[in-house]
């Protein structure tokens, strides 16, 4: 007895050669479209913002050195003023009681009142402008989500993953691409200043101290200036990396689309019942009307002319097609006159609202209708 072929597989044998672009399947989940504002805002919520670190270090490299060569003048006064109150106490220590607890008490305050002033104005301006780098980057935007434990992050495939991903090998081309910095930047200043150098030595202790002093901080601004390139090419692919994680699937626009817009089909069933209640409303309306001026089959507009109320008939209710048959029905069971007048039904219909007076170019129009309804006494006017 032979075995019967599957279904699935009869399909596949017929099938067997024709070429099937799986990529149709996939199509779905490719991030191919743009983010939303909504996603935006929801990723700078989480923390991922667009961010270069490096760009941070680089520039605070430079103001800390700039920094440095500013209040270079005043750090080395304020340093030279405590060395020599150091070296006095050291001197007459012995004399003055140096054992005693309020005595060393007072020098260690002095001590460190003396590191604050030197050090407040540079960290000042070194913590001004991380301030300012990070604003210019991020905006001012706090949260604390990203310091919500994830387990994602403590999956030891992720981690491996990380470490042989294209982010760490562009990491450690940075970190070589920093050693080749610090050594450019070292080499260059100091081969500029080789002939200086050479006459070190006899140089006094005050003007040894400042050049040194003057020496590693052009090195520290021939560095950073290099390092901001770098800084700046990270930036470039910062931003690139960021726009590309928040890219979003069509299936992702969609589903954010039904969250933000509403789902489209409870938005027609909505619309749908609005128009019925208005129906019902209008039709309500048919009744009270004094005429109802057909095309006669595809258009119908019921008038209402009463004076104490208005100046000119209003429109109770209008509708073509199935609509227009159903104000003729109505009409008909409550005995209002119908009357076939065809352009000033379909102008009737296209320029006045249910609700509204007619316009003064109708007047005479209706009027005529109004005057014909009263002599056979269907209306009183």
């Amino acid at each position: 007895m032979k075995t019967p072929i599957k279904p699935i597989t009869r399909y596949i044998n017929m099938n067997r050669g024709i070429p099937i672009n799986l990529a149709f399947f996939n199509e779905a989940a490719e991030k191919t479209e743009k983010p939303t504002q909504r996603k935006k805002t929801k990723a700078r919520d989480e923390g991922q913002v667009l961010r270069s670190a490096e760009l941070g270090i680089a520039v605070l490299f430079l103001v800390a050195f700039q920094s440095l060569r500013i209040f270079s003048g005043y750090i080395f006064d304020n340093m030279t003023q405590f060395m020599a109150f150091g070296i006095r106490m050291i001197e007459q220590g012995p004399k003055l009681g140096v054992d005693e607890p309020i005595f060393i008490s007072q020098r260690i305050n002095y001590a460190f009142q003396q590191i604050i002033v030197m050090v407040i104005p540079l960290m000042g301006i070194i913590m001004l402008a991380g301030l300012i780098v990070e604003l210019a980057q991020v905006g001012w935007h706090p949260t604390t989500k990203p310091m919500k434990p994830k387990m994602s992050k403590m999956s030891p495939l992720k981690g491996i993953k990380k470490i042989f991903s294209l982010n760490a090998i562009l990491e450690l081309v940075k970190s070589l691409l920093k050693l080749g910095v610090v050594g450019i930047g070292i080499y260059t200043v100091i081969t500029n200043e080789i002939h200086v150098l050479r006459h070190f030595a006899q140089m006094e202790l005050k003007d040894s101290v400042a050049y040194i002093g003057g020496l590693v901080i052009d090195i520290g601004i021939m560095v950073g200036g290099m390092y901001l390139v770098i800084a700046l090419l990270d930036f470039i692919y910062q931003w690139w990396r960021h726009n590309k994680s928040l890219k979003m699937t069509k299936q992702e626009v969609k589903e954010e689309f039904k969250q933000t817009e509403g789902d489209p089909h409870v938005k027609g069933q909505i619309k749908r019942k609005m128009l019925e209640a208005g129906m019902r409303r209008m039709m309500q309306q048919v009744p009270g009307a004094d005429v109802i001026i057909t095309n006669p089959t595809h258009f119908a507009v019921a008038l209402k002319y009463d004076r104490e109320l208005g100046e000119a008939p209003v429109v109770l209710a209008k509708g073509a097609d199935y609509v227009a048959r159903r104000i003729k029905e109505r009409a008909l069971e409550n005995g209002v006159e119908i009357v076939e007048n065809k352009p000033l039904a379909r102008t009737l219909y296209d320029t006045v609202d249910v609700g509204q007076e007619i316009p003064p170019e109708l007047y005479q129009a209706v009027a005529e209708i109004f005057a014909y309804l009263a002599n056979i006494n269907k209306i009183a006017v």
